[in-house]
């Protein structure tokens, strides 16, 4: 089997490149992101505790307490409301704080 060229090989590239799909913003697919998946733990009816959002991301706690403080609170202008449920706190999207 012969070697293809170098301009086969781009050509070859610039036609997969041009078959795919364009990628939409308001897609019905999963999250893809963390931050993402952050977002739709707490949107969800129950919400998420750090220890939820830690297996989810695979972050330490400190990282979880910072995105939601820093990422969502601040950059994305979210209100996060929180309650004590047991020993552990449970937070939500939403709601007064």
């Amino acid at each position: 089997m012969a070697a293809k060229s170098k301009r086969a090989r781009t050509a070859a590239k610039l036609t997969k490149k041009a078959v795919r799909a364009p990628r939409s913003k308001t897609s019905n697919k999963a999250p893809v992101s963390k931050l993402e998946r952050v977002i739709a733990a707490l949107r969800a009816p129950k919400g998420a505790t750090i220890s939820d959002l830690m297996e989810l991301t695979g972050w330490q706690a400190h990282s979880v307490r910072g995105a939601i403080s820093g990422a969502l609170k601040k950059q994305h202008g979210l209100a996060i409301a929180s309650t004590k449920s047991g020993d552990e706190r449970v937070y939500r999207i939403g709601g007064a704080q």
